[in-house]
């Protein structure tokens, strides 16, 4: 027993003498190549865990702005004896030794590169559920599918709910008009058996993502039409509708999710989303919400600005007067570019109201 003990000791002291080596004494260790922390970012916290000390007066004014690498990668807590970063904010190793010091500047020039990587920005397409409708003369599956934007946290999701013959439009009209960047296009190909079971359901689900993220990574496809208004269009059409026939609540909903699915498109100028701020702006002033419709025709009224006339700016501004007055807002800026429009010789007077123009407008 004594002799084991003695073996024990022994080989701690070794170990601890060889951890105590000058920096001539060993090689140091290999560090990882820095497109390797951008590949496996998971990692990248384990890997570095324990041999620098990450606390320092820039990182903790990061942190408490929100940095999303900073909420992905946490602290790792210092071993004892670590010591701290000094004052001009320069990294310390965890622990003071020679050998170590190459080591430990590599690490940290990759920790500074590899931050900035961590969290892309970039959309991402995922089915959350998949449901069977049977309605009278058909059954189909549908799927829910939620646009998140990866390294951020959104409070309200961007929806879509779509059925096998509506991807299938889409990659038809898709092929149709790019079939040289469709070619590597992958999409799943119809069954005549076996739609509505559990795996095939599951393999559609995850077929339908890759589809969609594989879409929206080909710029040309990404920026077109019929791969926009596949997310958007339904939405807009069906808040229509809700607009016309007074179920003014439901419709704020509809254009308030089409309003997210074009910001998370990124088409945040384009006509149709002029038209989606139309109709939460009529929406918000029919159930009294005046201060949110008041935002909603600013929002537009700034889009707005560097454009001499648009079907749009006359009604926009006369709601805007109209809702201003009575949230006791400024409206003289408005009523200066109304005043504008009418010395430009437009008939101000005979212009639509907001809502009239929300009803007739084509949605095709």
């Amino acid at each position: 027993m004594a002799a084991r003990i003695l073996h024990r000791l022994r080989h701690a002291l070794a170990g601890e003498g060889g951890r105590e080596e000058p920096a001539g004494g060993g090689e140091a260790e290999d560090c990882p190549e820095s497109s390797e922390l951008e590949d496996d970012t998971e990692g990248l916290s384990t890997r570095l865990s324990g041999t620098l000390s990450f606390t320092s007066h820039e990182d903790e004014e990061e942190e408490e702005e929100g940095d999303g690498a900073s909420e992905e990668l946490e602290e790792p807590p210092q071993a004892p004896g670590a010591a701290a970063g000094t004052e001009d904010g320069e990294w310390v190793s965890a622990a003071e030794r020679p050998g170590g010091s190459l080591l430990t500047r590599q690490l940290q020039e990759l920790w500074r590169r590899s931050r900035g990587s961590l969290a892309p920005q970039r959309l991402l397409f995922e089915v959350t559920s998949a449901s069977v409708v049977s309605e009278r003369s058909s059954k189909y599956v549908l799927y829910t599918i939620y646009l998140i934007r990866s390294g951020q946290f959104d409070k309200a999701p961007a929806t879509i709910a779509r059925r096998y013959s509506d991807f299938e439009q889409l990659n038809r009209r898709l092929r149709c008009r790019f079939s040289c960047d469709m070619a590597s296009v992958a999409f799943p190909r119809k069954r005549l058996r076996r739609n509505f079971t559990a795996e095939t359901i599951a393999k559609r689900s995850r077929a339908f993502e890759q589809f969609l993220s594989h879409l929206h990574s080909i710029d040309e496809i990404r920026r077109s039409p019929e791969f926009l208004e596949f997310f958007f269009l339904p939405d807009l059409q069906a808040a229509q509708r809700l607009t016309c026939t007074g179920m003014y609540r439901e419709a704020l909903a509809t254009w308030a999710n089409a309003y997210r699915l074009q910001d998370r498109l990124g088409v945040c100028s384009s006509s149709r989303f002029l038209l989606t701020l139309a109709g939460l702006a009529v929406c918000h002033q029919e159930l009294d919400q005046l201060s949110e419709a008041h935002g909603c025709c600013e929002q537009a009224l700034q889009l707005l600005e560097a454009q001499g006339s648009h079907p749009l700016l006359g009604p926009f501004l006369q709601a805007h007067i109209h809702l201003a007055w009575k949230v006791g807002k400024d409206k003289r800026r408005s009523e200066a570019r109304l005043q504008d429009l009418w010395e430009a010789g437009l008939p101000v007077q005979q212009q639509p109201s907001l809502k009239e123009c929300l009803i007739k407008e084509p949605l095709e």
